[in-house]
């Protein structure tokens, strides 16, 4: 039987879905097995990181990133069919980022899903970036059950949602202006740091007093679940002109913070770090509090932030929750989140098994409430 068949006949549920995400500055590729029930079984996964690449310019190039995954994208794929010892005819399906995300990054990983679809005759499907956040954790040690609350927080998204199912997203609150990774690596170029901010301001916050200086907790008491972070940023910004007694209406250069001593440093950016957690643990235990659920998952990369664990973890054991995290190299954008999405949503019958390759669009903006059903 000839393999452009097979994509145009009624086929038993996906097994093995190759997964492919290009949606920023991570090129990841992955394999899933998802035949029965149980959660798709990892098969292999391979991750590059542009992180050095971008370094010297502060922030992601969009344009750097989408040639940088043109390179990596195939070789990757070689490594993870490596991995799980098969070749590449033995793929039953392929999924690829459709968005949100950069629109020229999308579109390597889209395209090459896609050739790859036609040259195979597997169906092709585009899967949304925050719901392989979303349903991440499914592949850690301690995976969750449905219901549950999930906190999705990175550098482009600030949401609490609740999750009934693969596929049931009900969003409950979302940042009204920047996320709060924006807010951790803006802080983070305030202070003279590298990219990428977050990481670089929690570790300099493990060595300063975090009640050393008073910052906002935006929306801390407004009887809603949504975020806003922008003036958090703001009082950051005016703290360190503050500090290096800067004029107030100055610019915000990269060497602002130059006369600042390591010590303010380091109590500025505890300061700002606690004020984000804050926020963040608050309005998760308010909407498990409104939903009545009893389980939260966290997701995207804020949710590697010790100081947010340790502040979820404390809370959910003094008011007897659970708190769920994807392992910590799958915080960061990577291949096994899409395959995994694609293998939840093939055995919730939300995927068609003869979508066809050849023909796609990608959507850099696409909130996740605006999910279709099946894909």
């Amino acid at each position: 039987m000839g393999s452009n068949k097979r994509a145009a006949l009624k086929l038993p549920p996906l097994m093995r879905i190759l997964g492919i995400e290009s949606s920023c500055d991570e090129t990841g590729v992955a394999l899933v097995d998802a035949s029965g029930q149980g959660v798709p079984r990892l098969l292999g996964h391979a991750l590059h990181s542009q992180i050095e690449m971008h370094q010297a310019y502060g922030g992601v190039v969009p344009e750097l990133a989408s040639r940088d995954h043109i390179r990596r994208v195939l070789p990757l794929t070689d490594a993870v069919l490596a991995q799980a010892g098969l070749a590449l005819s033995d793929v039953d399906a392929i999924a690829c980022t459709r968005g949100p995300g950069l629109a020229g990054a999308l579109l390597v990983g889209t395209g090459v899903a896609h050739a790859l679809g036609v040259a195979l005759g597997r169906p092709v499907h585009g899967i949304h970036h925050l719901e392989g956040h979303l349903l991440s954790p499914f592949l850690s040690a301690d995976p969750p059950d449905f219901p549950f609350v999930a906190l999705l927080v990175s550098g482009g998204h600030t949401q609490l949602m609740r999750v009934d199912g693969v596929g049931r997203y009900a969003l409950l609150g979302e940042t009204i202006d920047d996320a709060a990774g924006e807010a951790f690596d803006k802080s983070a170029k305030l202070l003279g740091l590298g990219y990428p901010g977050g990481p670089a301001l929690a570790r300099l916050a493990e060595r300063g007093d975090a009640a050393a200086y008073k910052f906002p907790r935006p929306l801390l008491h407004s009887g809603d679940l949504d975020f806003s972070f922008a003036g958090l940023k703001t009082a950051v910004l005016t703290q360190v002109k503050r500090l290096a007694r800067a004029a107030p209406e100055g610019p915000a250069t990269s060497h602002l913070a130059d006369p600042l001593s390591e010590q303010e440093k380091a109590d500025v950016a505890a300061g700002a770090q606690a004020a984000i957690v804050e926020v963040l643990v608050k309005k998760s235990l308010a909407a498990l509090n409104a939903t009545g659920l009893r389980r939260l998952v966290v997701a995207g990369g804020v949710g590697a932030n010790t100081r947010l664990r340790a502040e979820l973890d404390g809370a959910a054991a003094r008011r007897g929750l659970r708190v769920h995290y994807p392992e910590l190299a799958l915080c960061t954008d990577n291949g096994a989140m899409i395959a995994l999405a694609a293998g939840l949503r093939a055995q919730a019958g939300l995927l068609a098994i003869d979508a066809p390759a050849g023909r796609f669009d990608v959507a850099p903006r696409w909130p996740l409430a605006e999910l279709a059903p099946a894909a």
